[in-house]
């Protein structure tokens, strides 16, 4: 209710007209970089920052005098828009592509890459590490090691549901790259379960996305899978 009373001179109003006059999608997990003009994001603290203050409000926490939470609301906003969700409201990171001079059509595996990210349905922290198998073309763009991390933790961070997370990196990955076949496993703590609901410590969540010839060759999935639990282990 309160999103569709918002002023046409908030930030955010200003940016969802312009994502929905382009027929643009703005779920959690989108990235919308490209439609913010010079200057939103920082409007976008100070927004963030006067919304998290009337969520204190609302939650009787008295932060204007309270020394520990008086600069609560701002390091909130803080947070979400240039740490946690930044890859919300950041551009995909550069990345220099080299040819594969020496037709390399071998088994690569990076990992694993901590992540964190922010489960969509409550906001809480989703904390694991990601897997990356690829099998590149003897045509295949190849990408630094350092750029795989970056990319991963671009994707990751936004709110996230699992599933959905590891299918974009697979997406993004296979687009770049346009290897044989690519892999993506994840496992992680989901603190929407540790902290709130059921409760449960010891639960962690693994899935897996596996396309082209992971997923046609069993040996080389099984090489795949095999390589990364003595790595875990």
């Amino acid at each position: 209710m309160a999103s569709d009373n918002h002023r046409k001179d908030l930030v955010s109003a200003r940016i969802r007209e312009r994502l929905e006059a382009e027929g643009r999608r703005y779920f959690a997990n989108d990235n919308i970089a490209d439609m913010l003009q010079p200057g939103e994001l920082e409007g976008l603290h100070e927004e963030a920052e006067a919304a998290v203050e009337d969520l204190l409000d609302s939650l009787v926490i008295d932060w204007r005098n309270d020394h520990n939470s008086r600069e609560t609301a701002r390091r909130v906003a803080k947070m979400y828009l240039d740490e946690v969700f930044a890859g919300r409201y950041n551009a995909q990171p550069a990345t220099t592509e080299f040819p594969n001079a020496e037709a390399l059509n071998e088994l690569m595996i990076v990992g694993p890459i901590t992540v964190r990210s922010a489960c969509s349905h409550h906001l809480c922290p989703i904390i694991g590490r990601v897997w990356l198998g690829v099998l590149p073309k003897t045509t295949s763009s190849l990408i630094g090691l350092s750029k795989y991390s970056r990319l991963t933790n671009w994707i990751m961070s936004r709110p996230q549901i699992q599933e959905e997370a590891i299918v974009q990196l697979a997406d993004l990955l296979e687009d770049m790259i346009e290897p044989d076949g690519i892999a993506v496993v994840m496992e992680a703590d989901h603190f929407c379960m540790h902290w709130r609901g059921v409760k449960d410590d010891n639960t962690q969540m693994i899935n897996s996305v596996m396309r082209g010839e992971f997923l046609e060759n069993a040996s080389l999935r099984r090489e795949f899978l095999t390589l990364i639990r003595l790595r875990n282990g």
